[in-house]
């Protein structure tokens, strides 16, 4: 680095290998802790259901993620607990959303992948032709992070409707296993791409934050759907707490630095 340039250090984390593993215990826990408001709390899945049981988890999850944005935004530097907080506020809001859109709204959990795909791409294009940049590096000032947490909000979002569609059996049918499976094997392609291709990084990078979040969410639903639906039926309550203690103690043990770019 010349005397001339100056490090700007980004409000969101380097990605590195923990990044992955919280990400994906964030997602898992957007899966489980969405699933337990409007399936548990509200009976979405039970005879005595909610009418707008998705409805309300999505608007109440919505206001979550839209306070945790501002701050997010307001503040001047990189807060690991916040920025994970933020991220688990996309993905319980991504869970409702994408139940309540493939599920009430009624356009399947096919028409519903392919509508959030478009949105993110959407997202990802204007991002970049307003900018001229979509990499995480680039995320220090308000208009970069404002695309940045769209653009997740959306990919969460998507993530749910294809975990959805893959595994269960009005879709592709392959099940809670056969799904992670798919997801996780696509992971590893992508980190292999990483190690031993000249691909774009920032491509790469959003190719896996978009296919992380579908492995959480049959990861989720692994947890606790009837064991005569394949998964292991447990609490929904307490999966999602114990979620939290590992994302908390791995985020104080394993300090994360911003992510930075020379200019």
């Amino acid at each position: 680095m010349t005397s001339e340039q100056k490090v700007i250090l980004s409000k969101v984390p380097q990605v590195t290998l923990i990044f992955w593993i919280i990400k994906i215990l964030a997602t898992t826990l957007g899966e489980t802790g969405g699933d337990a408001f409007t399936m548990s709390f509200l009976g979405e899945t039970t005879g005595d259901a909610h009418p707008y049981g998705y409805l309300i988890g999505t608007g109440v999850f919505a206001v979550i993620f839209f306070i945790a944005v501002a701050i997010q935004i307001k503040v001047k530097r990189f807060h690991p607990l916040l920025y994970w907080f933020t991220i688990i506020a996309t993905t319980t809001v991504g869970t409702t959303l994408a139940d309540y859109v493939t599920r009430s709204v009624g356009i399947g959990y096919a028409g519903g992948s392919a509508l959030l795909f478009a949105l993110v791409l959407v997202s990802l294009f204007a991002w970049y032709r307003t900018l001229g940049s979509v990499s995480v590096e680039t995320v220090s000032e308000p208009r970069a992070e404002m695309f940045y947490w769209m653009t997740i909000m959306f990919s969460q979002t998507l993530g749910t409707a294809l975990g959805d569609w893959t595994a269960d059996d009005v879709g592709l049918g392959l099940g809670y296993s056969g799904a992670a499976m798919v997801f996780g094997t696509l992971l590893a392609i992508m980190a292999a791409a990483y190690f031993w291709t000249k691909l774009s990084r920032t491509a790469l990078f959003w190719a896996a934050f978009i296919v992380t979040r579908p492995l959480g969410a049959v990861v989720g639903d692994f947890l606790d759907k009837p064991t005569s639906k394949g998964g292991l039926e447990l609490s929904r309550y307490t999966a999602s707490a114990i979620l939290v203690v590992m994302i908390v103690a791995l985020i104080l043990i394993f300090k994360q630095k911003p992510a930075e770019k020379a200019h």
